[in-house]
Order: structure tokens, then C-alpha cells, then sequence
């Protein structure tokens, strides 16, 4: 049990994102409306993947200054687990986009970079199952890990903000702190990223597992 608290706490705070984040009041604001509840999963899924790939650029150092071939299983795993957040959340916002924009992609600065983003991370996956040496595709992987999320991170975040974009807070447009004042969003905004990323971490842990019990099998059947 002490050691499964944060998974209890993950699975607390996820049913509280649903039940809250859909049946409680939420700002009505123009074009908007009911629509906002996407909120609780589009934006806060992609925080909790960019903490994720974080997480994996952490270890993608870690393994490249010791060679320790656990830092790279936890390294590929993040990512995995914020690719797969990076999808929902990319979905999530199409949706959104059709109802408060009127069309799933409007060609968008931030949809288009989060869009090239992700293509930089199936790239990722490509680039790894194509190397067959293991601490080669641990030390190649994790270069490119750092230098995706060092990339990642002006597309999504700086280079939409010099541009006309539709997304709140970029390209001259509010962000939702700029109206959003009785904070309505805030109380379940914050618990749903801090949801979400013990979701993914969860995810990535037992992947880590799996994998580790894979290279155990397939080393004891080398040696037999």
C-alpha cells in the first residue's frame, strides 16, 4: 500500500477530473459555452505529456553519462506514454476545434506544430527500431530525445505566440486567466494535470517492467 499511494491518488484524481470537470458549473463564455469542459482533458493531457517528455530527457542524460541501459528503458517508456498523451490530446482538440472554430484543423500555428511534434517522436520510435545494437540505439535515441524536446518546445509554445493563432494566449489572443475570473477551471484544471501525469507514469512503469522481464527472458535463453 505504500508504495501504490500515488496510484490510488492517480485514479482519485482522474474520476474527479470526469465527474467535476462535466457536471460542475463552468464559465459561460461566448462561442465557448459548455465547450470549455474540454479543457480539463485537451490542455491538461499536454501538460502532462511535456512533463513526461521531461521526465525522459532526464533520463536520456542520466543513461548518457552513466550507460546504465535502465535509464534508457525508462527514457523510451516516458515517451511512449506522452506520444500516446500527445495523441489524445491532439484529438481532444480537433473536436474542441470543430465546435468553437468550425472545422477538426484550421491549419492553426499551434495545431500545426503540436502536428509536427508528434511526427518528431514517431520519428523517434523509427529511428530505434531501426538500430539493432542495444547501446546504440540507447546512446542515439537519447540525443535525439534532447534535442526533439529542445525543438518541441518553441513549436508549441514560442513560435505560435509571434503569429496570428486562434489558441487563448497566443498570437494577441487572452488566455483563460484573463476572464476566466471566479477560477471556476482552476479547481479541477490543476488536479487534472497532476492526474494525468501520474496516469502516464503509471503506464510507463509497468511498460519499464515489461520490458525489463523481456531482456531477463531473452538473456536466460542466450546463456542456456
Amino acid at each position: 500500500m505504500q508504495k501504490s499511494w500515488w496510484k490510488i491518488l492517480a485514479i482519485a484524481l482522474l474520476l474527479y477530473t470526469i465527474i467535476a470537470g462535466l457536471l460542475l458549473d463552468a464559465p459561460r463564455l461566448p462561442i465557448l459555452n459548455e465547450t470549455i469542459r474540454a479543457l480539463h482533458f485537451h490542455v491538461t493531457m499536454w501538460f502532462g505529456m511535456i512533463l513526461m517528455l521531461l521526465a525522459a530527457v532526464v533520463y536520456s542524460i542520466k543513461y548518457l553519462r552513466t550507460n546504465i541501459i535502465q535509464y534508457d528503458d525508462l527514457a523510451v517508456e516516458f515517451t511512449n506514454a506522452a506520444i500516446l498523451f500527445g495523441v489524445l490530446g491532439i484529438t481532444t482538440g480537433m473536436l474542441w476545434a470543430k465546435f468553437t472554430w468550425g472545422d477538426y484543423w484550421s491549419g492553426d500555428p499551434k495545431q500545426n506544430g503540436s502536428a509536427i511534434g508528434l511526427l518528431m517522436y514517431f520519428a523517434y520510435l523509427i529511428l530505434r527500431n531501426s538500430l539493432t545494437d542495444t547501446q546504440q540505439r540507447a546512446r542515439i535515441g537519447a540525443i535525439y530525445n534532447i534535442f526533439a524536446f529542445a525543438t518541441f518546445i518553441p513549436l508549441i509554445f514560442v513560435l505560435p505566440r509571434l503569429t496570428d493563432s486562434l489558441h487563448p494566449g497566443n498570437g494577441g489572443n487572452p488566455g483563460f486567466n484573463a476572464y476566466d475570473l471566479d477560477s471556476n477551471l482552476r479547481i479541477i484544471f490543476y488536479p487534472a494535470i497532476i492526474g494525468w501525469t501520474l496516469l502516464g507514469t503509471w503506464i510507463a512503469t509497468i511498460r519499464v517492467r515489461i520490458r525489463r522481464v523481456e531482456r531477463t527472458l531473452e538473456d536466460q535463453f542466450l546463456n542456456s
